[in-house]
């Protein structure tokens, strides 16, 4: 069974029983965002250290970067959202999905915050 964390830039994680993980933002973080028009995926087979800049993502509002949320090897990208990046709008904790990696350890993954801790989070924000 899978389970899902989160960070507080609004980033999801979802950890798989084989220890993989999707990364994708969060409904909260689509919907301030508005409607995306671009999304430049990491390269699969490319590690990177917690805090480097893994993907950027333009909407209609802004630009920014999802930061890669722990250490690790990217393994697999939603080569879809290239083609399609409102699939984030669509489906943020779904098809909007954006890469997969292999984490070089889930001791930093299990330090984030679980799905009750990130509602007390964004409610903070106002």
């Amino acid at each position: 069974m899978s389970k899902t964390v989160y960070t507080q830039e609004h980033e999801w994680l979802r950890i798989e029983d084989n220890g993989q993980v999707t990364v994708g933002i969060t409904d909260y973080a689509q919907d301030h965002l508005g409607d995306l028009v671009y999304v430049q995926l990491p390269e699969a087979g490319k590690e990177y250290a917690k805090g480097d800049e893994a993907a950027v993502i333009e909407s209609v509002k802004t630009a920014g970067e999802i930061l890669m949320p722990a250490s690790g090897t990217v393994i697999e990208v939603n080569a879809a959202l290239g083609d399609e990046p409102g699939k984030v709008n669509e489906d943020a904790m779904g098809d909007g999905w954006f890469f997969k990696f292999q984490p070089a350890s889930l001791d930093e993954i299990n330090a984030l915050m679980d799905e009750a801790g990130y509602k007390t989070y964004i409610e903070s924000l106002g």
